[in-house]
């Protein structure tokens, strides 16, 4: 039998679960913005548009990824390599100039951090990685600086980086959400090697304590085939990435399934909770009008549920 897991370290436990009235006490499911909040529109990924988007629409993450270039700047982009003058180039051998040359809708990773402050939690997917972690903490350190480590999730595919910001953060005891994501590409891999990756991801125990990330991070297929019943055996918040559909998001935001979902459509994700909302809302009200004002649960005087 498994147990919940001794490394997350400072507890978690009242910034993931705040409990919803209306679902009668399950946690309410938070909604990322997916890429900036871009709502499917590639041009818009990760540019301010998207974010200012994302945070009027009321969120309560903002997603987006962040990528560091040859010179060392941190910029938000999602793919790996770039195309510039007919040639691909991986971003991390390009100077940041090259990037914000091909539009100047590219946001760096400082000008991100200050259209969110004050305004929404940022959802930092980290696409890069460096020797030691180092990098990758450094990435981290300026996002807690502005917006708070209250406010921050930071997730990433690479188990060191996920140890190297989980040992800073214990030692300057911030409760700190960082998540290794489940569900990478293996397309283009020889078949043995993607078998291994499938296989460390449905059975990623051994991941996890190494890495000691202590939020789950799955697609939403791996979710569904195991790792949110990992999750909830081992006392984690989880976040399923990407839901976009109206059944699936219907199905993911359900109190208490799941810590948060990151969505393309965070309109349609909002829309979709606070019909469930109201759904709940109403059937506990009309419960309790069968019940009657002294039945047990009501809630009322004379009640079953008050106690002297």
């Amino acid at each position: 039998m498994e147990h919940r897991l001794p490394w997350t370290g400072p507890d978690w436990h009242s910034e993931c679960m705040e409990p919803s009235p209306a679902a009668g006490g399950a946690p309410r499911v938070l909604v990322s913005a997916h890429r900036g909040g871009a709502g499917g529109d590639p041009n818009l990924e990760n540019t301010r548009p998207a974010l200012e988007r994302a945070v009027t629409l009321g969120v309560e993450y903002v997603e987006f990824d962040v990528h560091r270039c040859a010179d060392g700047a941190l910029v938000l982009f999602h793919d790996d390599w770039l195309w510039v003058d007919g040639t691909r180039h991986w971003l991390r051998e390009v100077p940041v100039e090259a990037l914000t040359a091909q539009s100047e809708h590219y946001l760096r990773y400082e000008e991100a951090l200050g259209i969110l402050a004050g305004r929404a939690r940022a959802h930092l997917d980290l696409k890069f990685t460096s020797p030691g972690g180092t990098a990758e903490v450094a990435a981290v350190r300026r996002a807690v600086e502005v917006l708070g480590a209250e406010n921050l999730v930071v997730t990433t595919l690479d188990d060191r980086s996920v140890r190297a910001v989980r040992t800073w953060a214990d030692q300057e005891g911030l409760a700190l959400l960082v998540g290794l994501s489940l569900g990478r590409g293996v397309r283009g891999l020889p078949w043995r090697v993607q078998a291994r990756v499938r296989i460390s991801e449905l059975r990623p125990r051994l991941r996890y304590r190494a890495s000691r990330a202590n939020v789950v991070v799955a697609n939403h297929a791996l979710a569904r085939l195991g790792v949110a019943a990992l999750a909830r055996r081992w006392g984690l918040p989880l976040l399923v990435w990407t839901v976009d559909t109206e059944r699936s998001l219907a199905y993911w935001l359900r109190p208490g399934r799941a810590w948060m979902v990151t969505t393309n459509r965070p309109e349609l994700a909002l829309a979709v909770r606070e019909r469930r909302t109201r759904a709940l809302r109403g059937a506990r009200a009309r419960s309790g009008r069968r019940r009657g004002p002294g039945a047990p649960g009501s809630g009322v005087p004379g009640s079953g549920s008050m106690r002297a």
